[in-house]
């Protein structure tokens, strides 16, 4: 039995959990699956997997093992990356999920440099804004706005968006310009924003001075979905905050308003995450670097807003 492949099949069921779902991504057959498992076991002496007919659950002694197989795959993938590091041309599938907006405005619009740079690379491009398991769903890369948080994966920050407080201008002329934030509290109204994890609005934020504060304001509508919480600022519905990157146009021609410019809204990180412990394959690391040139020429510090 092939240490390695046995190594690499048994890593695979435990980040899909399952035996089936296993042997289609790594185009084997069921029976072939089943039985390398059962000779790693014995070769063993431990049960590392318990199997029903619905899920696979890893023991004690499968997830130390488990551990193990990453650091030594990733040991071993990183030795002879090395060696063929001179020669070799990236090329294959990168499957890349990104929110539908970053898409749009910015990564899109830069693709063909991109595949002209890089002409034996395909992307698999994946928007929305729903959650990713990259792991689970073989995606080699998201890029996310926001508090990556403690998602388990690796992340490489690319660039620091900065955040407006917006309005439209038909909101703007019904309600006027709130001057502090304590204007805000006499007579305004927001979108709400509701977190999809949480399902709860979230208020709005203001840096002032070095302190960040917040504001829960009435409102009349709340969604969760990125294009919904614009449209219905756009509609003048209410206050909303965005980065700046998506309402410049709006903002530059008037159909937008900037509101307390002064305290303006934290800065949020942009992160491009990956899985982790795992020698990082030449395409995806050409696109990430990729992806750092185009937001420092897009999100310079020293552009003005």
């Amino acid at each position: 039995m092939d240490r390695l492949h046995a190594m690499r099949l048994y890593t695979r069921i435990v980040e899909l959990a399952s035996f089936t779902a296993a042997a289609d991504d790594l185009a084997l057959p069921r029976a072939t699956v089943t039985h390398t498992i059962k000779a790693l076991e014995a070769r063993l002496g431990a049960q590392l997997l318990q199997r029903t007919t619905r899920r696979v659950r890893v023991t004690c002694e499968g997830k130390t093992y488990y551990q193990h197989c990453l650091r030594l795959l990733a040991d071993v993938d990183e030795v002879e990356a090395n060696f063929r590091e001179a020669a070799i041309v990236p090329r294959g599938r990168l499957r890349v999920d990104i929110s539908a907006t970053l898409a749009r405005l910015l990564v899109i619009p830069a693709l063909p440099e991109f595949l002209a740079r890089f002409p034996q690379i395909e992307l698999d491009l994946g928007t929305g804004d729903r959650f990713v398991d990259l792991v689970r769903e073989g995606v080699d890369c998201a890029l996310r706005v926001g508090d990556p948080g403690d998602s388990g994966l690796a992340g490489r920050r690319i660039a620091t968006l900065p955040q407006l407080t917006l309005a439209s201008a038909d909101y703007v002329r019904r309600h006027g310009r709130p001057k502090t934030l304590a204007d805000l509290q006499q007579g305004h109204y927001a979108v709400h924003w509701a977190s999809p994890t949480t399902r709860r609005p979230e208020p709005l934020e203001f840096v002032v001075g070095r302190q960040r504060r917040e504001l829960q304001l009435p409102g009349r509508i709340t969604v969760n979905g990125a294009d919904a919480y614009l449209a219905c600022c756009r509609a003048g519905l209410g206050i909303a905050q965005f980065s700046h990157y998506r309402i410049a146009e709006e903002l530059a021609d008037g159909r937008m308003c900037e509101l307390l410019p002064d305290t303006r809204p934290p800065a949020l990180p942009m992160t491009v995450l990956y899985p982790p412990q795992r020698q990082m394959p030449a395409r995806l690391r050409v696109f990430i670097g990729w992806l750092v040139e185009l937001a420092a020429t897009r999100f310079a510090p020293s552009r003005p807003l």
